[in-house]
């Protein structure tokens, strides 16, 4: 229906029990709160509100330039319709550290389950570009401080991404990982790992919760599932890939309506109205209203 009956503290304890599990957790990004309901479908365990998507989906770039506010709204309107954990890149914090704590606070509010923090200068740059800048490991660490001793609820879970493999190297990257840890921080996100090997040696150096970002065009090769559980990594994001599968969809669309005046050519790459209504679990609704479900939709429409 309109919003999950799971509460935020119950899915947060799922989640954390999840972790202690020993298996791969997936989390396919969601671009809008219909697809979060497909990734749940399928039977992934999470969802990811990636920086980058809720930038793009405001038609900016991922630089920064998203507000606390609507990066807040558009991981709480994924949250709600799913009974899964939600997780969410929240960039450099917003600030300093007093914008950090805030930005905490609000996004546990909205009912995510984690978030990830990182240790780029503002403005920041995509973790797979080349031309990063980080903060001293010291001002990373009070962020990380002030963003565990914020929590309103212990479960939520607090994830430090260091960019620094690209940066000062892969030796500094795992450095900082550590002092992260111990600032209070519960899973480590290396980013921008250039090989199977650096995944590998960086899952050895630490020994606390990690993260794998599997975006496709980046520097890191897309490892498989079972290749990341062989590795030891507790949780793998797709953070871009429905974004860039809708897209190069709609191109396909919308260059077809150009050339020849109509969709029929692509009505097959197109999701029917009947798998929509699905989707949305319209026939639930007439338990409300039986004004509102009504009709009957043949499989081709």
């Amino acid at each position: 229906m309109i919003v999950n009956k799971k509460t935020h503290q119950q899915k947060r304890a799922d989640f954390r029990s999840a972790l202690n599990s020993g298996k791969l957790l997936e989390f396919p990004g969601a671009y809008n709160p219909m697809v979060a309901k497909m990734v749940e479908h399928y039977g992934f365990d999470g969802v990811y509100c990636s920086g980058a998507v809720m930038a793009n989906s405001l038609g900016l770039p991922d630089i920064g330039l998203t507000s606390i506010s609507e990066v807040t709204q558009f991981a709480g309107n994924i949250s709600k319709v799913t009974s899964l954990p939600t997780i969410m890149d929240v960039d450099t914090g917003f600030g300093e550290v007093m914008n950090v704590v805030r930005t905490i606070q609000e996004v546990e509010n909205a009912g995510v389950a984690g978030c990830h923090l990182e240790d780029q200068v503002n403005p920041k740059r995509c973790g797979h570009l080349d031309g990063k800048q980080l903060v001293s490991k010291e001002e990373m660490i009070k962020k990380i401080k002030a963003a565990a001793d914020s929590r309103n609820d212990d479960n939520f879970l607090l994830i430090a991404r260091t960019d620094a493999r690209g940066v000062e190297g892969f030796d500094a990257s795992v450095d900082r990982a550590k002092a992260y840890i111990d600032a209070g921080a519960d899973m480590i996100f290396p980013e921008a790992m250039k090989s199977l090997k650096e995944f590998e040696a960086f899952r050895k150096a630490i020994s606390a919760p990690l993260l794998a970002n599997m975006t496709e065009f980046g520097k890191s090769r897309l490892l498989t599932k079972k290749e990341l559980e062989n590795l030891g990594y507790n949780l793998v994001i797709y953070p871009v890939t429905t974004q860039r599968l809708a897209m190069f969809g709609v191109e396909k669309g919308l260059n077809a309506i150009k050339e020849s005046g109509s969709a029929d050519s692509v009505l097959d790459i197109m999701q029917t109205r009947s798998r929509l209504y699905d989707v949305l679990g319209y026939s639930q609704y007439n338990n409300f209203d039986k004004n509102l479900y009504n009709f009957k939709l043949n499989k081709n429409q």
